[in-house]
């Protein structure tokens, strides 16, 4: 009786979870979601191209875009791919690849994230946020866009030259597997092992000249 007294809702703010509301065809888990359910930190929300989810939690509205893949951590999102449209007081922030975009205050927060083809493209719409990349945090004004790329290996290529194919690898450790540079090494071990032990059948005292 008491399950069908308290809307299931209360008991996913009391356990810290939150509702997920399908519209469309939504998975949560590789599960299919017929119409709604509780979701908690780690799950995998994932959406078809003409479908969309809500996440309902305690001072929080998410929408989960079409062709999304979210993964729900509570107080962050993280976007695998797709987007997300977040309205918070609760500093819900979100992940994308290396860039976190979050509220600037606990104010009431609106913020649209979406993330294909390796670019992050933000919108503030209420309220300011902060983005954060591997390059530093900077302020997002209310009304603004920005865009960022989510690649994880952004500094490597930026340190590499030439064509952009990165650092040769010979670069790394090529010439020491040469095999001159190994018939090289081979005689400078054996000229040292000849010398060491000249050394030890020279005499050691005067009172031993042989």
């Amino acid at each position: 009786m008491l399950l069908l007294m308290v809307p299931a809702s209360l008991f996913a703010a009391d356990s810290g979870a939150a509702m997920l509301y399908a519209n469309g065809a939504t998975w949560l888990n590789g599960s299919h979601v017929p119409n709604s359910s509780a979701i908690f930190a780690g799950d995998l929300v994932q959406t078809r191209s003409d479908s969309a989810a809500n996440i309902h939690a305690s001072g929080s509205s998410i929408t989960v875009l079409g062709d999304s893949l979210v993964k729900f951590e509570g107080d962050v999102l993280k976007v695998e791919h797709g987007g997300v449209s977040v309205s918070t007081s609760k500093s819900v922030a979100t992940v994308a690849g290396d860039v976190k975009i979050s509220p600037a205050s606990t104010a009431w927060t609106e913020f649209n994230v979406t993330d294909t083809g390796g670019m992050v493209r933000i919108a503030a719409r209420k309220g300011d946020l902060v983005v954060s990349d591997q390059n530093g945090s900077v302020t997002l004004p209310q009304g603004q866009e920005t865009t960022r790329n989510d690649t994880s290996d952004q500094p490597d290529k930026k340190k590499s030259k030439g064509h952009g194919e990165g650092a040769p690898a010979a670069a790394g450790g090529g010439i020491l597997n040469s095999p001159v540079a190994i018939g090289i090494a081979g005689a400078a071990v054996g000229a040292v092992t000849a010398w060491v032990l000249v050394k030890n059948s020279s005499p050691l005292s005067p009172a031993n000249p042989n």
